[in-house]
């Protein structure tokens, strides 16, 4: 006997319905999962098999085939653990064939119990743009699910209640509120408060400017001076995530298995801060079957890279084009997949190997062409999408020992928040969401220059041999500095100290 139910793949950041088909004739007991399937649907044989029987279900002692449709489509994850089981009861007749107009998606115990799924969000997402309004999900997901509007989820904690469901004995459990339907709480501030660091004003004015319009920073000092502390601490005056970013974030968590059940939607914007000796796939993403990777993970947060040039030039260099683009392709034999990656960059690194290049205090003791090797190792592309570099100097004792707190991230936020809300007025209608995102052509609608001061950006554009990205970086930081002193145009004080941020020769 055949029977069918459906359920959905993951693609990237996109869903596919899958038609899950099982069929048991006569014979010797085999069971086969077909339809490129991955070392985890293999194993499903196993979980389902043991499930059914767990149940009070028979599992058939014959063949039993379980086909993946479209078969050329490779398959990967535990979603397919139930439709598999719910096919296998239908088709010896446990169960009637009713299940036309529902989607199952869960990961399966031996006990026949559904565990939470990742990637629930994406596919109940795929379910209901085909078309499908009712999808079966693990209790565990339930919330996750239910992000999605105009979709009847319906939660179970078992096999057997669903086929109890199925076999109308019994009433599917109440559905979840929709989370992003409940009243906002912006959640707890995390990260370092600005009151608790020392000195260094004008990096947090920089950090606050870079907050504001989502800007790329990068911070160079002597080891000690704060460059890590300040980086962490940036989290603290971010803007709480509108429902849109929200759910964005939740959509890259719940793909890459990072989203807990008891997080059923991200609401911190996201801090993420990899090793320097980590891989271009684990930076980028990738794999045989592609996964989001820090870039992607950082999405509407911060990417932090401490001590920079470690990295390595080929890491570094692979960042270009998400940093302009916002989003970054990944290409197999098999097709590509896009991941978004609009993210904050946040860089540290020291002048030269030992650390104090150009320090007041102590003597570096690197040679003029080992520090020149070092700080070659970040490009000009690279620092060409930077928007503001700024120096950390070493702290004063007096500084250091002073007991007064300094502006609470509290009221640094409330600015930033401030400045953010004015730029998605502007924005309103269209996919931006920041000044960073602008691009040229919104560069010249949006940010209009005071007259008195073009003559500042045309001496700025000669001297310092800026290039047209750095023109238009310039345009979008001093917006962003116009937004923050509640300025509908741009006048010479913003350019100023848009300009002064550029990141300059580093060996000075």
């Amino acid at each position: 006997m055949l029977a069918k139910v459906r359920s959905c793949a993951v693609v990237g950041m996109e869903g596919v319905i899958v038609e899950v088909e099982v069929d048991i004739s006569g014979g010797l007991p085999f069971f086969a999962v077909v339809g490129l399937p991955d070392a985890a649907v293999q194993e499903a044989r196993e979980r389902v098999r043991a499930a059914v029987r767990n149940s009070g279900f028979r599992f058939p002692g014959t063949r039993v085939v379980a086909a993946l449709a479209p078969a050329n489509l490779k398959k990967a994850g535990p979603a397919y653990d139930l439709p598999i089981a719910v096919a296998t009861i239908i088709a010896t007749g446990q169960a009637p064939a009713e299940a036309d107009g529902l989607v199952f998606l869960g990961e399966l115990g031996l006990d026949g119990s559904l565990r939470h799924t990742p990637g629930i969000l994406p596919m109940v997402a795929a379910s209901h743009e085909q078309g499908f309004s009712r999808i079966i999900v693990p209790e565990a997901s339930a919330k996750e699910a239910s992000l999605v509007d105009g979709v009847e989820i319906l939660p179970f904690a078992n096999l057997a209640q669903i086929a109890a469901y199925l076999n109308k004995e019994g009433q599917p459990l109440p559905v979840p509120i929709n989370v992003a339907d409940e009243e906002y709480i912006p959640p707890e501030m995390t990260g370092i408060d600005f009151a608790y660091i020392k000195g260094q004003e004008h990096v947090k004015r920089a950090l606050e400017i870079a907050a504001a319009g989502g800007h790329n920073v990068v911070m160079m000092g002597p080891p000690g001076s704060g460059k890590t502390l300040l980086a962490r601490s940036l989290c603290s005056i971010l803007p709480p995530m509108t429902n849109d970013e929200a759910i964005e974030v939740t959509k890259i968590y719940s793909i890459s298995g990072l989203l807990p059940p008891s997080t059923p939607m991200m609401r911190q914007r996201p801090f993420r801060s990899p090793h320097y000796t980590t891989s271009n796939v684990g930076l980028v993403g990738g794999g045989h079957f592609p996964k989001p990777g820090e870039i992607s993970l950082s999405h509407r947060g911060v990417l932090f890279l401490d001590e920079l040039p470690e990295f390595g030039h080929t890491l570094l260099e692979v960042l270009r084009q998400p940093l302009e683009d916002r989003v970054v392709s990944i290409s197999r034999a098999q097709g590509s997949v896009t991941f978004p990656a609009n993210f904050m960059l946040v860089g540290a690194m020291n002048p030269c190997p030992c650390g104090y290049f150009g320090d007041p205090v102590k003597q570096c003791t690197c040679a003029q062409g080992t520090v020149a090797r070092y700080q070659k190792r970040i490009s000009g592309p690279f620092l060409d999408r930077v928007d503001i570099f700024v120096e950390v100097p070493r702290i004063d004792y007096e500084k250091l020992a002073d007991d007064r707190l300094g502006e609470k991230s509290e009221k640094v936020q409330a600015r930033v928040t401030a400045s953010r809300k004015k730029q998605l007025e502007r924005f309103k209608g269209t996919k931006l969401n920041s000044n960073a995102d602008m691009s040229a052509a919104d560069v010249r609608e949006y940010c209009q220059v005071e007259e008195s001061a073009q003559s500042l950006l045309k001496a700025a554009m000669k001297q310092l041999n800026l290039s047209a990205r750095a023109f238009h970086r310039i345009l979008k930081l001093a917006r962003t500095i116009a937004d923050h002193e509640d300025s509908d145009i741009i006048k010479a004080p913003h350019l100023a100290e848009a300009i002064q941020y550029r990141p300059r020769s580093l060996l000075m």
